[in-house]
């Protein structure tokens, strides 16, 4: 999230020393209450409020979608019929608190084993000072077909902090999924024994420091012992008394929500697993602490990460989405230790060298050709970022114009994003859910609504003049809702083998959409198990072949901005439905050819 704030000339004089250039459509004014408050007191005249005037950026360019050459597919809503009746608490009470405009998160995870996934919804709650009423966090069973019951009481999950998001992994090596649930002043985690989830987070080492607020995360094994590590991040140093002291307002006169850059950055956290659930904080040894070179303050506003060996040399990478400073590529060097290149490989910085208001986050080899890109949701007037990386050498460019998601993306304000197959033609499809911070942006700012729809991008395919097409709201179902978008995440929810979609919304119910595809196209699901602490084989890597084009997924459940997605990955295989080759890399870098034939429409078990 990020605005630009007139009369912030400290943080913004602090920020362009480090490289970073604003470019923000929200513009409110900082300090309003102070300088009037001044005046007052010296017996001068109030000032008239200054104007809020949008910042011109130019025309956007308007790229023509043929609708008939788009995959007839559409999403249907059914968050009701499904029985998900969750709303997502803020706590918002006329204050204004920045952490009221960020929430929140979601999971899909097969919590009870049984081989479909069920789903975790994060929560806030009200601020202590309002009446701290706390509704908790749920988990929803999922009966296989895509009706879920909420069991959270049944299996402990109840009231916690202030939620944000959440991470999910096998942390003690039983086999079983325990929860981390990130947040404002503090964490939490829940591990699974037996039927129930207890709390373990003070014998952990997880719980964080009080006055921290966290928000992504996500589990990986960072030094190849076999067990799950935790990366946990930071956004900025928040509290009650620092948010009201600042004084945003949009018009002159009314408080409004402020923008991250008068915040001073955090760092982010790093927790090595004993291998039984028990973390050490190796955040200062391990390398990842990146401090402002000019202050020694911190520099990241951490809000998203994704995983990926993008060396190729058999260890975990760490991609991190920072807001309005720039972004951080932690490459690992097996054992643990990390080197931040995210400028020297060009990930820090977008096409023209400035940072962008970053939060979501997603990789994937979307032209099928080794070359990945890492797709990043930005502030409104920025487009989103699609960094690609050069099969040859450790190099990204942004070339989110070139490839077709620029221009459209630019207009929104972008939370939660992911890449997928939607309609099972074996390319990775791409859906980005936006919505704006104030409910009164229209009233100062035209172009700008508070609730916008979600954008979801058809891969065209490596022959087209660009990769990315915008499929038209209106043809694709109840996808063509306006709605207040946070975090999201995908999974075959109904079992028919396509991916079904949900948003999160702050403040209001999460919306999941059914893929109702019937293209007649053939996939296969992929689910790994394999010995040892990491048994569902996160940092694996799956190949397929099909009709002489090689698709690969990651294993990993952390994409999109709070959330986790399933584990199971899945591969379209178009209308012949053929599998030519189908291979895993394990974690630890073992590779596994699969006998043939394969039969396809199927989720398809790899046991080690």
């Amino acid at each position: 999230m990020s605005e630009e704030v007139p009369g912030a000339q400290d943080a913004h004089d602090d920020d362009e020393i480090i490289g970073v250039a604003f470019r923000r459509s929200l513009v409110v004014i900082a300090g309003v209450g102070t300088v009037v408050g001044v005046i007052a007191a010296m017996g001068g005249d109030e000032p008239e409020p200054e104007k809020i005037r949008e910042k011109d950026v130019g025309a956007i360019e308007t790229l023509e979608t043929e609708v008939e050459s788009l995959p007839s597919v559409r999403f249907t809503d059914v968050t009701a019929a499904s029985g998900i009746d969750f709303v997502h608490t803020t706590g918002a009470a006329g204050s204004k608190l920045l952490p009221e405009t960020m929430g929140g998160g979601a999971a899909f995870f097969d919590h009870d084993l049984d081989g479909d996934q069920d789903l975790l919804l994060v929560n806030g709650r009200e601020w202590p000072e309002d009446g701290g009423a706390a509704p908790g966090h749920r988990l929803y069973e999922n009966d296989g077909a895509g009706a879920f019951t909420d069991v959270s009481e049944a299996v402990g999950i109840g009231p916690g902090g202030y939620g944000m998001g959440c991470a999910v992994g096998d942390v003690d090596g039983d086999g079983d999924f325990d929860l981390f649930i990130t947040g404002v002043g503090g964490n939490q985690l829940l591990i699974r024994d037996g039927e129930r989830y207890v709390d373990r987070t003070a014998a952990s080492g997880l719980g964080g420091s009080p006055d921290a607020w966290s928000t992504s995360a996500g589990f990986f094994d960072m030094d190849g012992d076999g067990d799950l590590d935790l990366f946990v991040c930071h956004y900025v140093m928040w509290s009650r008394a620092i948010d009201e002291e600042l004084a945003y307002t949009l018009n002159g006169a009314d408080r409004a929500y402020g923008p991250p850059m008068n915040y001073r950055g955090a760092f982010s956290s790093l927790y090595r697993n004993d291998g039984a659930g028990v973390f050490e904080d190796v955040s200062e040894a391990s390398g990842i602490r990146v401090q402002n070179p000019a202050t020694g303050e911190p520099m990241g506003k951490a809000l998203g990460i994704a995983f990926l060996d993008v060396e190729g040399d058999g260890d975990t990478d760490v991609f991190v989405a920072n807001d309005t400073v720039q972004n951080h590529l932690f490459i690992n060097d097996g054992a643990g230790s990390f080197t931040e290149e995210g400028a020297q490989t060009g990930f820090a910085f977008d096409r023209n060298g400035g940072a962008t208001g970053a939060m979501g986050i997603d990789v994937g080899d979307f032209r099928q050709d080794g070359s990945y890109g890492v797709c990043i949701g930005n502030f409104a007037k920025e487009m989103s970022s699609l960094y690609v990386k050069d099969p040859r050498r450790m190099r990204f460019t942004d070339d989110a114009i070139g490839e077709g998601i620029g221009s459209p993306s630019r207009s929104r304000l972008s939370f939660g994003l992911f890449f997928f197959d939607y309609d099972l033609d074996g390319r990775l499809d791409l859906l980005q859910v936006n919505g704006h911070l104030e409910e009164s942006i229209n009233e100062v700012q035209p172009s700008q609504t508070y609730l916008q729809r979600p954008q979801l991008f058809w891969n065209q395919g490596p022959d087209a003049r660009r990769c990315y097409t915008e499929v038209p709201p209106e043809t694709a179902g109840d996808l063509d809702v306006e709605l207040a978008g946070r975090g999201s995440a995908f999974a075959d929810v109904d079992g028919d083998g396509d991916q079904d979609v949900l948003i999160c919304q702050v403040g209001r119910a999460p919306v999941l959409l059914r893929n109702d595809q019937e293209l007649g196209r053939r996939w296969l699901r992929v689910r790994l198990e394999q010995p040892g602490a990491n048994r569902h084989g996160l940092g694996a890597t799956v190949q397929l072949t099909t009709g002489g084009v090689k698709q690969q997924r990651t294993v990993t459940a952390t994409r999109s901005y709070l959330s986790q997605s399933e584990l199971p990955v899945t591969f379209g295989l178009g209308a012949e439905g053929e599998v030519e080759g189908l291979a895993v890399v394990w974690p630890d870098g073992e590779r596994e050819e699969l006998a043939l034939p394969i039969t396809p429409d199927q989720e398809l078990v790899v046991r080690r």
